[in-house]
């Protein structure tokens, strides 16, 4: 298998488009590409999707309602996720591939497109996140082994099995070991700007990871309950 078929293979891109008709066509043709295709039909849960499915790339239109393709690019940066983004837009114009650009897009196509291309196109930037991921180094801390690059937790030799939320939260915590989250903070970073969730929720979360690190001997206290204010990860 070539590594073109294996990022096929593995990869899950979000359309994020609403004109029914091109959102289709994208998801039929790159599903028949190997990859696995989800959708979203405008701006507002095109982002409410990019932070719960946390996919590999994401296709984005840039003139939709509530939110333009831009004004989620622009959030997606300000939150610092760096998952690849493909703007594809009927807008041509030189300056509107610029403003894209210096917004955090990685590739700009206008409408209409050839399909040869866009898959293309679509291979290299999966190229370029895979070897960004590579060079991402695991958090090491007495016993416990986190891995953003597969997204894998080990308590010694043992695997843990966790909710996307779960590492997220873990990760947020343990790669400033000493720090302290407010649960606001933790809610934003976490869950993102859309959450309407109160910080009940961030203690619930650390209720089930501490189980969770629990059943592989890590102690519960290196993640550490200040009243009142928040969490901190202690090694």
């Amino acid at each position: 298998m070539d590594k073109a078929s294996d990022n096929r293979k593995k990869a899950t891109i979000l359309v994020i488009e609403d004109d029914r008709s091109l959102r289709e066509g994208l998801v039929l043709n790159l599903g028949l590409q190997g990859y696995k295709v989800l959708s979203a039909v405008d701006g507002e849960a095109g982002m409410r999707m990019a932070f719960d499915v946390r996919p590999d790339l994401i296709i984005l239109d840039i003139m939709m309602p509530v939110w333009s393709g831009l004004d989620i690019l622009e959030e997606l940066r300000k939150r610092r996720e760096d998952t690849p983004v493909l703007i594809l837009s009927a807008k041509g114009r030189t300056s509107d591939k610029v403003e894209g650009l210096r917004l955090g897009a990685d590739d700009y196509m206008t409408k209409p497109f050839d399909l040869p291309e866009l898959v293309a196109r679509i291979e290299v930037l999966l190229r370029h996140r895979d070897a960004d991921k590579a060079a991402l180094p695991d958090i090491v801390l007495k016993d416990i082994t986190i891995s953003r690059t597969t997204r894998t937790v080990k308590v010694g030799k043992k695997n843990i099995a966790m909710s996307a939320r779960e590492f997220d939260l873990l990760w947020l915590l343990a790669s400033t070991p000493g720090q302290v989250f407010t649960r606001e903070t933790i809610l934003e970073k976490v869950w993102g700007w859309h959450y309407e969730g109160t910080a009940r929720t961030v203690d619930n979360f650390v209720v089930s990871l501490r189980k969770k690190l629990a059943k592989g001997k890590f102690p519960a206290r290196h993640i550490q309950t200040l009243p009142c204010v928040g969490y901190k990860f202690e090694a």
